[in-house]
């Protein structure tokens, strides 16, 4: 199917996409890697009489370590995080995110920023967001403003962006001595989002202690969330099998778990469990590394 007809700008700087935003207002789109908004377009799902594309906006893309923390562009791709040197020896969990995205060709146009101003309740960048404490940067008529990415995802579909702003950067911190991280997912065997996914950050003392947990859900619900039940179970714990076993037990308190084509609520809550224990394990282990 093709999609209604509609006007198309393509500017080169910020300040033209919010010049055209807050002249357009409802009847504008912004096109970011296109692999969310074209498909839904086709389908008509989605009609915007205008249609932004953020692919010649400068400043938008690139991923740069400034202190104890990256700063991702917007239009930054999967493949450009997944490949990067920098963000495998610092930060590999994201590359490791990145690497589970669709298929390579979803990976080199679709970009992190897009994802995230989306927020497909199945998508694999959320959990990651949380469970790594980033913050999201949005720019808008008044200048630029953070949120913390376990504020960001507000419902199905929904997030903190207001109307006029675009999203231009993500800035993820790096993480403590002693910490480790790891994404894992059961993926949909054709689109490959997860069905459920979970992201674990764990941070251990010298005695093996956890000091520290990050835990977070995406594809259960009708948006990613915060383990706060399981990030509560592990702090303060020597984290052996047992306790992560019991920890993992609580995934699925507090996710709006979903039934779908995919799963039952009952099924989709025990995939929870079964996926944050084995990320907490490998987190773990990463920690002790």
């Amino acid at each position: 199917m093709y999609p209604a007809a509609f006007d198309y700008y393509a500017p080169k700087h910020i300040k033209e996409v919010l010049g055209l935003l807050g002249k357009l207002k409802d009847d504008a789109k912004v096109l970011a890697g296109g692999h969310s908004l074209i498909p839904m377009m086709k389908l008509r799902l989605a009609q915007p009489k205008h249609l932004v594309d953020l692919r010649k906006v400068s400043g938008l893309s690139g991923i740069k370590l400034n202190g104890k923390a990256f700063a991702i562009g917007a239009m930054t791709t999967h493949w450009e995080i997944e490949s990067s040197a920098t963000v495998k020896s610092k930060l590999p969990v994201l590359a490791e995110v990145a690497s589970v995205i669709g298929d390579p060709a979803v990976r080199n146009k679709g970009t992190l920023g897009g994802s995230l101003a989306h927020a497909d309740p199945a998508a694999d960048w959320p959990a990651a967001m949380i469970a790594l404490d980033a913050e999201i940067v949005c720019e808008g008529p008044k200048g630029k403003r953070k949120v913390a990415a376990d504020q960001w995802f507000l419902g199905l579909m929904a997030t903190a962006l207001q109307d006029k702003e675009i999203l231009v950067q993500v800035r993820v911190p790096l993480p403590a001595a002693g910490s480790g991280a790891a994404y894992m997912k059961f993926p949909h065997p054709a689109s490959r989002f997860a069905v459920v996914g979970v992201c674990a950050a764990v941070t251990l003392d010298k005695q093996g202690t956890c000091v520290k947990a990050s835990v977070a859900v995406t594809g259960a619900g009708t948006k990613a969330v915060r383990a706060k039940g399981v990030e509560a179970a592990l702090v303060g714990k020597k984290l052996e099998a047992a306790a992560i076993e019991a920890a993992a037990q609580k995934a699925a308190e507090g996710v709006d778990v979903q039934a779908d084509l995919q799963g039952s609520v009952e099924y989709k809550a025990h995939l929870c469990r079964v996926f944050a224990k084995r990320a907490i394990t490998e987190a773990v282990k990463r920690a002790g590394a």
